[in-house]
């Protein structure tokens, strides 16, 4: 334990669904009643350190052996609602974009090859026996994905500052986040041609329609909090400005929404350029 809680937190945020417990099939639905009555639920930084600690053995640990039994939770209107860390699920399709995002050797030296294709051949058996599985949580690093700004409004941010642990998020019911991906598609549809912010949101509304119409949908700054000066958090209103754009190109007004897709994409930009100081 002391090993993984030395391992320092990623520059993570993340999409996560909580459905209630209604959702869940027995005997998950009862195991997840009995979770929630626990008073040592982990946090969310325990399980980015337990993700990391996997890989500091050799050969490195990718994806975890067995499936966590871990989850967040969250009380809705006296209703429990539950995320499930899916772990085990979230490593293998980690691996996915890794091979994406980092050149071969850099990807070889952190993860061996032989490593990765045993990884990938677990992966394919499991989801022959579970082809409908999806995770309820999404993450990306070093920056937010615009379409995920689509699901909040500005009054649904929750900004709580402090030097160690502050904390910016976002939480709307999950019949306001598809009512809102709904609206942006008509609008971007109606002013811009088919591109990656529209495959984009595309994609965010499949992934949402398979939850739960009571869930809620919950955008968390997590670590990226960390990467962004204090004053710059405080005043990061990215909800406000998505919404101001899409309003802008509704109203044909193409520089209002230019300018505030520019004001958007300056302070994205500068946050993921801070991976790279040194």
């Amino acid at each position: 334990m002391a090993l993984a809680s030395s391992v320092k937190v990623p520059y993570m945020a993340y999409l996560r669904v909580y459905e209630p417990l209604a959702a869940f099939p027995e005997p998950e639905r009862s195991h997840w009643a009995r979770y929630a009555k626990r008073d040592d639920t982990p946090t969310a930084q325990d399980e980015q350190r337990r993700a990391l600690a996997d890989l500091l053995p050799m050969p490195p640990v990718p994806v975890p052996v067995h499936e966590s039994a871990d989850a967040f939770i969250a009380v809705v209107d006296e209703v429990i609602c539950v995320c499930p860390w899916r772990t085990r699920l979230r490593g293998w399709q980690a691996l996915d974009a890794l091979e994406e995002l980092l050149p071969p050797p850099v990807l070889d030296a952190a993860l061996p090859p032989v490593v990765r294709r045993q990884a990938a051949t677990d992966y394919e058996r499991w989801r022959e026996r579970h082809p409908d599985a999806r995770p309820w949580i999404r993450g990306t690093a070093w920056h937010i994905p615009v379409r995920w700004f689509v699901l909040f409004d500005d009054a649904e941010r929750e900004y709580v500052p402090g030097d160690r642990s502050p904390v910016l998020r976002y939480r709307t019911p999950m019949v306001q986040a598809r009512r809102r991906v709904a609206r942006g598609l008509r609008t971007l549809r109606s002013s811009l041609e088919e591109g990656p912010l529209i495959d984009g949101l595309v994609e965010v509304g499949r992934w949402l329609e398979e939850f739960h119409p009571r869930s809620l949908v919950e955008l968390d700054y997590g670590g990226l909090v960390h990467a962004v000066p204090g004053e710059q958090l405080a005043e990061d209103r990215s909800a406000a400005e998505v919404a101001d754009g899409l309003a802008a190109l509704r109203e044909g007004d193409g520089e209002r929404a230019g300018a505030a897709y520019e004001k958007l994409s300056r302070r994205w930009r500068a946050v993921r350029e801070r991976q790279f100081a040194s």
